[in-house]
């Protein structure tokens, strides 16, 4: 992991270094129109081949590379977000595809041609590619043969995916294929020469931004789990999946031509609304087809016309490039099957950003990224870094001149519902708040990219407005949006939230050097934890006067997450949050928080257990948008829904980095009653494992990572009038353990 990460830097400022200058072309057919799918090829004679060889290649919307006849770079490309004008850009070493001589270039391009909650549509299809081989410049230019793919059928008929998705359905009509064409021997001179429209950064394509999270990881095409008839009898075929997944369902058949193939899967109207879907209509004989736009969901429904021989349906499974490192393991079964849940629905909701559902939107909402970037840290290898990393950078990008941050990002355009860009003003909060940004820096150690969004952080925390009271005035934005579900109330939610948005502005104010601006955070902060508790506290819960409905569980706990309430306060706070259930399942994790900050651990279990009870004996493989699985408009997959993945990992098992890259972590777990807790943490130095016995001796075994150090810190209850012993000697006190195996018992 360690070498491919290098690797992907050195590609990464080599390829910057040697494209300063661009001299490529972009370029296209001459009509550019929606749902296009255009062909590119290009000979090359290829001199001397140095170690590196990196292109740029960009497009609108996504590519498929082919060199030598090799695919190379299956669904290239990122959706254009990283600001309102500009276009991200892929780099890789082509050099061990490419051999001395002659060599061909083949692209298959698909330009979509609108906007969706997660894409940016440029308005115009085009492709760049420019790659430097030694003193050879390869350049996208005029001389490049183009063909508009004739089995992609561009009609936008039929019933296409819900507006928010900027996807189409996938329509192939074998009987119009171009047969291998990508190969060094296709005769390609009857196809047109491309139409050059400009060097970067031309419009509408703007600058290049070169791609900083990895290519997909590619599992391979795979057999489903259940078997298929060999003849079909024109009924669905329901093949199942080991879990909910982003897939690419494949089929080998033997047809007459003109035959038809549906392709969906079982959540094709999860969520409320149509998702994507493939048809493809036969040739004669046999033939295979891999639908090239990824579907999710637990079930691939394959209907045939009737009589076609099926010789073979596979799937193949792709998501983001991280390794799965992370593990919770304890003698209670209802936590693991939560967890794993929680990690399956994380890792379908990860691929061009943090989505809310795979299905309906694939949108990166500002909630939902707060909620997966955390348990994505606990999950996954540090590669998974570079996803929070372009989140921010999108974020602090798509800024506007007045300083409104937006969420979902690009943001819908019109004629979508809630006006052409929408703010959910306490999810921009969410997300330069500590449970944000906070922790992508403690586990990172990334200070930069939080100093390059201090400006923007400061602008936007800056158009809201301390009143007469002392507390924050209510902002509304686009969307006056806290979370589903009832009995919010909004006075207190604004508070927590500016308060912890602002305590984090202030911290990286230090980090840029802006000591000045931490006056006036500290004034602010002072003055809302003071009224806040003076004007809300009623002596045994927090409520705003104008507030009529019930407790909000929501509110409370968040003063706790923020300190805003102090610890005289925390009993009463456990005793709504044991009472009160009103948070949905994004906003569920911070009262879930609030308990194990208290040190109320198994309250927090038994909520976990009532709360979560329907989805954990749910025969799905990830978590729902919320609590009721009879709601047809809320998705059967939603991110925000796992944050009870990160609870078990950071005050369960009790893993949490105190200083950035866990330099120091500290351990104090709050395991309540159960016996046996078993986690793996990965960090940038290494994993970090811990192993708990809660039986008549506390055993807690611990493996420190190097460059890394551990602060113990048991319960009270654990250690009172009992003797510590560590690797077999008698200690007073628990010290910070260094690098190793580490064994303390309790007696």
């Amino acid at each position: 992991m360690i070498i491919r990460k290098i690797l992907f830097f050195l590609i990464l400022v080599y390829s910057s270094f040697l494209h300063a200058q661009y001299t490529a072309q972009w370029i296209w057919d001459k009509q550019s129109n929606p749902n296009t799918w255009i062909a590119f090829r290009k000979t090359i004679e290829a001199k001397d081949l140095p170690s590196v060889v990196p292109p740029t290649i960009a497009v609108d919307s996504k590519y498929w590379l082919w060199i030598n006849g090799d695919l190379v770079i299956r669904e290239g490309g990122l959706k254009r977000t990283p600001n309102p004008k500009d276009t991200y850009a892929d780099t890789l070493n082509l050099r061990p595809f490419l051999r001395k001589g002659e060599n061909t270039i083949a692209i298959l391009v698909w330009y979509w041609g609108k906007e969706g909650h997660g894409h940016n549509g440029s308005g115009h299809g085009g492709l760049f590619f420019e790659a430097i081989n030694g003193k050879q410049k390869i350049i996208s230019d005029g001389t490049w043969k183009v063909k508009q793919h004739p089995a992609f059928d561009i009609l936008i008929r039929g019933t296409q995916p819900y507006r928010p998705l900027a996807e189409f359905n996938v329509v192939y009509d074998a009987r119009n294929e171009i047969e291998n064409w990508y190969d060094t021997n296709y005769d390609d001179k009857a196809w047109k020469h491309a139409t050059e429209f400009g060097k970067t950064p031309q419009k509408p394509w703007g600058k290049l931004v070169i791609r900083s999270i990895p290519q997909w990881k590619d599992f391979g095409l795979k057999d489903y789990t259940n078997k298929f008839p060999a003849t079909s009898m024109g009924n669905i075929l329901t093949m199942q999946l080991p879990y909910n997944a982003q897939v690419t369902p494949y089929f080998k058949i033997k047809a007459k031509a003109g035959m038809r193939v549906d392709i969906r899967t079982d959540y094709y109207t999860d969520g409320g609304a149509y998702n994507v879907r493939a048809e493809y209509i036969t040739k004669e004989g046999i033939q295979e087809f891999e639908c090239p736009g990824w579907m999710s969901g637990e079930q691939v429904w394959y209907c045939f016309s009737p009589e076609i021989e099926i010789i073979s349906l596979k799937y193949r499974e792709t998501g983001y490039n991280a390794a799965f490192e992370g593990s919770f393991n304890c003698d209670d079964n209802f936590y693991n099957i939560l967890w794993e849940k929680a990690r399956r629905t994380l890792y379908v909701n990860m691929r061009d950003n943090f989505m809310d559902c795979p299905t309906r939107e694939r949108a990166m909402w500002w909630g939902d990224v707060v909620i997966e970037a955390l348990q994505s840290y606990y999950v996954f290898s540090p590669d998974v870094y570079f996803l929070s990393q372009k989140a921010i950078n999108e974020l602090v990008n798509w800024q506007t001149e007045e300083g409104v941050l937006y969420s979902p990002i690009p943001g819908p355009h019109p004629p979508l519902m809630y006006g052409p860009y929408r703010e959910l003003p306490l999810q921009s909060l969410a997300a330069i708040s500590k449970p944000s940004l906070g922790y992508y820096y403690l586990f990172s150690g990334d200070s930069e990219t939080l100093i390059n969004a201090y400006p923007a952080i400061k602008k936007y925390t800056g158009l809201w407005q301390i009143g007469e009271g002392g507390l924050v005035v209510h902002r509304d934005g686009k969307w006056d949006w806290q979370d589903w579900g009832r009995n919010k109330d909004v006075p207190l939610l604004d508070n927590v939230w500016y308060y912890s948005a602002i305590d984090m502005a202030k911290k990286i104010a230090i980090m840029a050097g802006q000591f000045q601006d931490t006056i006036s955070y500290d004034r602010q902060m002072k003055s809302i934890y003071s009224n806040f508790n003076r004007i809300f506290w009623t002596g045994k819960e927090y409520r705003s006067p104008s507030y009529k409905g019930e407790t909000d569980d929501r509110a409370n706990a968040m003063a706790v997450v923020t300190g805003l309430a102090d610890k005289d306060k925390w009993e009463n706070i456990r005793l709504v949050l044991n009472k009160e259930k009103h948070a949905s399942p994004y906003m569920e994790k911070f009262v879930l928080e609030a308990l194990l900050k208290i040190g109320a651990g198994d309250d927090a279990l038994k909520r976990i257990k009532e709360r979560y009870k329907g989805m954990v004996e749910s025969k799905i493989s990830t978590l729902p948008e919320g609590w009721e699985f009879s709601s047809f408009s809320q998705s059967r997959n939603h991110g925000w829904s796992g944050g009870v993945l990160s609870l078990l990992m950071q005050y369960i098992a009790g893993i949490e980095p105190i200083k950035p890259r866990f330099e120091v972590f500290s351990v104090a777990p709050q395991s309540g009653n159960l016996k046996s807790v078993q986690a793996v943490v990965p960090t940038p130095t290494g994993n970090i494992r811990i192993n708990i016995e809660n039986k008549a001796i506390y055993k807690l075994e611990l493996f420190v990572p190097d460059q890394t150090k551990a602060v113990i810190n048991l319960p009270k209850e654990i250690t009172d009038g009992k003797k510590i012993h560590i690797n077999s000697k008698q200690k007073k006190n628990l010290n910070m353990l260094s690098p190793g195996n580490w064994v303390i018992e309790v007696k």
